[in-house]
């Protein structure tokens, strides 16, 4: 039978720069992820050609490291450096 991944779901410290896009923490990275999914939808900066791309305003620049153009499995690791 399936437990729940204990380490997943526990609540982490959210980086200021983090915050200001998902939301102050502690959160569980399921949820980080989740608010910054609705984040990007809601401003619609899913690259409308490649769907795997994410196109960065300000807010989510200082997350990706300055980057303004990020493939979503890249965007994990950059938001994992904004957990602890």
């Amino acid at each position: 039978m399936a437990t729940k991944n204990s380490a997943f779901m526990k609540p982490m410290t959210v980086s200021a720069d983090l915050a200001a896009v998902v939301g102050k923490g502690p959160m569980p990275r399921s949820e980080v992820v989740k608010k910054l999914w609705a984040y990007i939808k809601s401003k619609n900066l899913q690259d409308q050609k490649n769907k795997r791309n994410i196109n960065a305003d300000e807010a989510l620049k200082k997350v990706f490291g300055g980057k303004s153009v990020v493939n979503m499995f890249e965007m994990t690791k950059l938001v994992s450096k904004h957990l602890s």
